[in-house]
């Protein structure tokens, strides 16, 4: 893999580490702000929501615009709302300064995603893909447990300005690293025209991808956001238990991502065939263990690891079915990702409130992967990817 792809990576461990570490920081934010630990998860759908709104909409925006200063420019904005975001006084300010983040967070991605596609041979958009998210594990291994400490010691405000310490050298690396994109009008040229690609949302196997793509997402997501409590409270475990096992599930999700990495490709029926159902079963087993503090931290790294195993190869087939939309691809992967990241939290906000307490997102996200599995079921072909245009390699 080419190292401009690496350095886009890094980028999106900074990123990722944001996006990420709320599931740490809420009951702190919540107490310091004065606000619910349900009301303070929703930080986490509002910037997912501006990730939907925002990839799509800025990559159509971006598509004239050349990469390597796009890519500093979203980077650089990014960084701007950690600094505010560190300062507010009151939660709605905060909402205000995720989804600004978000806005710039979906740019980024967008134009990162095309852009690594572009780096690779046609054949291994999977691979390249598994390295540029590698950089999103890389932020529950690392980013996420490190800023769940650092809010200990410091308070969560310490972390947003770390996030935006980490930004700088994202930048520099992006500066250095990736090649200067053709003159605008060249590109424009060259590419297909904003509407051909939109065009391919009339596409069944592309549709079908998203949906499952972000169902998925929601599972991981509904049950991640809200890791904290049950740690703490059903499992019994000290706080500092919160980053040991944020830790424990980032190392799932970069296991579950290099191992999708070589698979999604030539074999995505294989990951969603094993993956799907295990994932079914894993969800109800870690609600019903979670009272045990040894089954907790195993169940949580194997869900971690199929979640991303099985959302990563999803999403590559988003950017094999968007074939035809070289700038818009990535933006319909990230809206699918982040579609997922955004109701997720907001659905298992609610089931927090039921009888099922801090168990019940565990039990929604067994839910949402059933839903996808019932969908999925009988359009094997179009998620394996066998038959159609969007064929991948075999």
């Amino acid at each position: 893999m080419p190292l401009p792809l690496y350095l886009l990576a890094l980028a999106v461990f900074a990123m990722g580490t944001s996006e990420f570490m709320l599931a740490g920081l809420l009951p702190a934010i919540a107490a310091d702000l004065g606000v619910p630990v349900g009301t303070a998860g929703t930080l986490g759908s509002a910037f997912a929501v501006g990730m939907v709104v925002g990839a799509p909409l800025v990559a159509g925006l971006a598509r004239s615009w050349p990469r390597r200063s796009s890519l500093a420019g979203f980077l650089l904005v990014f960084a701007a709302a950690h600094v505010v975001g560190a300062t507010v006084p009151s939660f709605p300010v905060l909402f205000g300064t995720r989804v600004v983040a978000a806005l710039a967070n979906a740019g980024f991605l967008a134009v990162a995603l095309t852009t690594a596609a572009t780096l690779v041979p046609p054949d291994r958009k999977g691979r390249a893909l598994g390295v540029l998210l590698s950089g999103t594990t890389m932020a529950t291994i690392a980013g996420v447990p490190a800023g769940s400490l650092l809010g200990a010691a410091f308070g969560w405000r310490a972390t947003f300005w770390a996030v935006a310490a980490v930004c700088l050298p994202a930048v520099a690396g992006v500066l250095h690293g990736i090649p200067r994109s053709p003159r605008p009008r060249a590109a424009e040229s060259a590419g297909p025209s904003l509407r051909t690609e939109l065009g391919v949302l009339r596409r069944r196997r592309l549709l079908l991808v998203m949906l499952l793509g972000a169902l998925v997402n929601a599972a991981t997501f509904a049950s991640f956001t809200f890791l904290a409590p049950v740690v703490t409270g059903t499992a019994g475990l000290d706080r500092l238990w919160v980053p040991v096992v944020l830790v424990l599930f980032g190392a799932g999700s970069f296991a579950g991502i290099t191992v999708a990495g070589r698979l999604s490709d030539a074999r995505p029926g294989l990951v969603v065939a094993i993956a799907g159902p295990l994932l079914l079963v894993g969800w109800p087993a870690l609600a019903l263990l979670a009272w045990e503090p040894v089954a907790l931290p195993v169940l949580v790294f194997a869900q971690a690891m199929l979640s991303f195993a099985l959302g990563s190869t999803l999403i590559a087939r988003v950017l094999y079915e968007a074939t035809g939309a070289a700038t818009m691809a990535g933006g319909y992967a990230t809206a699918a990702l982040n579609l997922g990241a955004a109701v997720g939290p907001l659905v298992a906000a609610i089931a927090l409130t039921t009888r099922l307490g801090e168990l019940g997102p565990l039990w929604t996200s067994g839910l949402l992967v059933l839903v996808a599995l019932l969908i999925a079921a009988p359009c094997r072909r179009s998620v394996s990817g066998t038959g159609g245009a969007g064929r991948g390699p075999r």
